[in-house]
């Protein structure tokens, strides 16, 4: 089930003669108040386990488990590097740095753009990667230094 946009949802809540029926019918559109509630729910509705996430997103086992688990708070890097291990659209990752308190990615940034151009091409993180050191920016998924 495709999500609504936020547009569609305030068109609907001006249009509700009833909060609860919005609400309720509305359920599956409503952010999760954690970081972690929201990760495991995008992994239920992309039928990917968290080992799919730490392969897809070059990330390490254990942080990619603890940032589930509520554990641990991910950098935006390493969020965006989640984005690409769970095969989100752009407006998914934005929707997640959002909700996770972070930038979201700004097109007028070249680093940021390349990402962008990246997710609207549903590329991998390996392409995007290839990308990012051809263009002179730090690649996803590695460690900081």
């Amino acid at each position: 089930m495709e999500r609504k946009s936020t547009d569609e949802l305030r068109h609907e809540i001006k249009s509700a003669t009833d909060i609860e029926d919005f609400l309720k019918n509305n359920r599956q559109n409503m952010a999760l108040d954690t970081l972690s509630g929201h990760l495991h729910a995008l992994l239920s509705r992309k039928g990917l386990s968290r080992a799919d996430v730490v392969r897809n997103s070059l990330l390490n086992r254990t942080y990619v488990y603890q940032i589930f688990s509520g554990d641990k708070t991910p950098s935006r890097d390493k969020l965006i590097a989640i984005a690409f291990g769970l095969h989100l659209s752009e407006e998914e990752t934005q929707f997640l740095l959002r909700l996770s308190k972070n930038p979201e990615l700004y097109a007028r940034d070249g680093r940021d753009a390349v990402i962008l151009f990246a997710l609207q091409r549903n590329k991998s993180i390996l392409e995007v990667n290839d990308i990012l050191f051809k263009q002179g920016y730090k690649p996803l998924g590695v460690p900081e230094e």
